[in-house]
């Protein structure tokens, strides 16, 4: 069987459902940087990549600058209390020799940095990057890397936290495959009766609300956030790491939207959890068995590596993973608005929970005030009105 389910839902739990998720995609917008964030932080990158090729030191002569990490996979969430972003950037140096040192070359990068005033009155040393902290906006954070010649996949070679040794990874590489995945759509129920009842017709499937940023990105930024909040009062450093719950999410949601068929993205979201669990690879080295999260674009990156050493990592997973499944899988069986709303609150943070619903409380209540909102196949609750969209009448699909 190829379905989440069997049966087909009614339409109004189908476009209930479909509204939670729309909730779920406001709580994501509201917690992405702010345009004003983003062209400052564009602006900063460029002028720190700048700054860096024009050095003249033998090392800095063919550099590669670019961003990586959750500003360039497009996860990126406000930190739980802050208004900082993290901008992770790669200054992959192409002369440096495989056999030099690696703290050598953090620092001929540090040194570069401290050539400049301003850059170094907000430099800040860090274990294997360095870190630019533009107060109260956000923090570039540079790592050095060399060129991988045994990767066939274009992958790089970064310092180890002792700064002792090289050890694999894979920005770019990591960065194509993670779009190829989010670009992939899930198959709706939706699309496949419109389709099953027209004969002789060639007409196209309804399209698919994803938003501009995608389900696997929102699935990845709600889980984050829900990482946030559910570690929030834990003291000790055993928080699951975001490349794991990215690269988990990304290997389940392909394999979901491969295999599945759904009724709502909600269910698209629910499902793509659920499956996260079984890509955490378990072999056996040395009659031991490890936890293993691969970097699939080079050989040798293991993101769970800390599993092995920090078993209380991989129980601090497994139990925060059971807690995000339970809270995502109870949305759709919650009634009253005002119990969604706590509900969500508990688990992604109830301050920006409360500011996304009294956003979209005034929005809709004004839409219909004016008759402008319908609820559309596929879609759900909609301002736009389309051949399939019927008006809204004056209630909400959470029972109230």
């Amino acid at each position: 069987m190829n379905e989440t389910s069997q049966f087909q839902i009614p339409d109004h739990i189908r476009l209930r459902k479909s509204e939670l998720y729309s909730i779920l995609d406001d709580i994501c917008l509201d917690l992405e940087p702010t345009t004003t964030q983003s062209e400052s932080a564009e602006t900063s990158y460029e002028t720190v990549a700048g700054w860096l090729s024009q050095s003249e030191h033998d090392a800095l002569q063919q550099i590669d600058v670019y961003a990586h990490g959750s500003m360039a996979l497009g996860t990126t969430v406000r930190p739980l209390g802050q208004k900082e972003f993290d901008v992770d950037l790669i200054c992959l140096s192409r002369r440096y020799p495989s056999h030099g040192s690696p703290a050598e070359l953090k620092k001929i990068v540090g040194d570069r940095l401290r050539d400049h005033d301003y850059y170094a009155s907000i430099l800040e040393e860090k274990k294997r990057c360095w870190r630019l902290n533009y107060a109260g906006q956000y923090h570039l954070d540079i790592s050095p890397t060399i060129t991988n010649f045994t990767c066939d996949n274009g992958g790089e070679l970064v310092p180890d936290k002792k700064l002792e040794e090289w050890k694999p990874t894979n920005p770019r590489g990591y960065r194509r495959l993670f779009e190829h995945r989010a670009n992939l759509l899930p198959r709706m129920k939706i699309q496949e009766r419109i389709a099953a009842s027209q004969d002789h017709a060639n007409i196209e499937p309804y399209p698919v609300h994803t938003g501009p940023k995608g389900i696997l990105r929102r699935i990845v930024q709600l889980l984050k956030r829900h990482r946030d909040v559910a570690f929030e009062e834990v003291t000790k450093d055993i928080a699951p790491i975001s490349i794991i719950i990215t690269t988990l999410a990304a290997r389940s949601y392909e394999f979901c939207v491969n295999t599945f068929t759904f009724d709502t993205e909600l269910d698209v979201l629910v499902a793509t959890i659920r499956l996260m669990p079984h890509f955490i690879e378990r072999p056996y080295v040395d009659g031991r068995r490890m936890y293993v999260v691969p970097n699939e674009t080079t050989a040798g990156e293991n993101f769970a590596e800390r599993w092995n050493t920090e078993p209380e990592r991989a129980r601090a997973f497994y139990r925060w993973h059971a807690k995000a499944l339970s809270d995502f899988e109870k949305l759709e069986q919650l009634q009253g608005l005002d119990v969604v709303t706590m509900s969500i609150g508990e688990s992604l943070g109830s301050r920006v929970v409360g500011r996304v619903m009294d956003a979209r409380t005034e929005n809709i209540s004004n839409a219909r005030n004016k008759k402008m909102l319908y609820m559309a196949p596929a879609v759900g609750l909609s301002l736009t009105k389309t051949a399939e969209a019927t008006p809204v009448p004056g209630n909400t699909f959470f029972g109230d």
